[in-house]
């Protein structure tokens, strides 16, 4: 084989990957984890009777985080994974559902909204407190992107029924800047789940304490 021949034949398709590659990795689309039932989740709270299972699963560690491309953490925001199981035989309503976080000083959260996110992400002064575990290039400088975006977009959890026998997850962002400690004795209250009779459900609390105190995965 020729010289050329050789560069033409393995060279060449060598540095097209080595120069494509950071692209195809940056654009890398964010992939939501796949929901267990929320009764495998170490915090939630089962209503036996009704067959309806709510579950909290923050993200608040660098292995967990890695998931997203942007560094809530350092904006204050923590993310919390929220799924909700019915294994009953009719479908629930979440559409009026009400979620607060209630810390240990009595602070009550409540998701931050979409446009809420976007505005303290465009704008760095907004920032209050650095992370524990920043993300290389996750950072936003002073305007979000279309990808940022569809992340934020595509993490939040929208679900508006739970049909029988199903689960729907997704994630909530909570402000959790300038609170030290945010989930040691903090809950989650939930309330506005319907059956499908219009009427609501006792409401769920899920302790933080079980999710902190739960051992680790192996």
């Amino acid at each position: 084989m020729q010289p050329s021949q050789f560069i033409s034949r393995f060279l060449v398709p060598v540095c097209c990957i080595a120069i494509f590659l950071p692209f195809l990795l940056a654009s890398k689309s964010f992939m939501k984890p796949v929901a267990k039932s929320a009764i495998n989740y170490p915090a939630h709270d089962f209503h036996r009777d009704e067959k309806v299972a709510i579950a909290a699963d923050p993200y608040d560690t660098a292995d967990k985080v890695k998931i997203f491309s942007i560094d809530f953490m350092s904006y204050g925001f923590m993310p919390v994974f929220f799924v909700v199981t019915n294994d009953g035989d009719q479908p629930i309503s979440v559409a009026n559902m009400e979620i607060e976080l209630i810390t240990a000083n009595h602070s009550k959260l409540t998701p931050e909204s979409p446009d809420d996110i976007y505005r303290r992400l465009a704008n760095p002064q907004a920032r209050t407190r650095p992370s524990p575990f920043p993300l290389p290039g996750g950072g936003v400088k002073g305007t979000i992107t279309q990808k940022e975006r569809d992340q934020v977009e595509s993490a939040q959890f929208v679900a508006r029924a739970v049909e029988p026998h199903t689960t729907q997850s997704g994630f909530l962002f909570f402000d959790v800047g300038g609170i030290h400690a945010p989930l040691a004795g903090a809950t989650m209250d939930i309330t506005g789940v319907a059956n499908a009779k219009g009427n609501e459900l006792m409401y769920f609390e899920i302790s933080m304490d079980k999710y902190l105190n739960a051992p680790a995965n192996p």
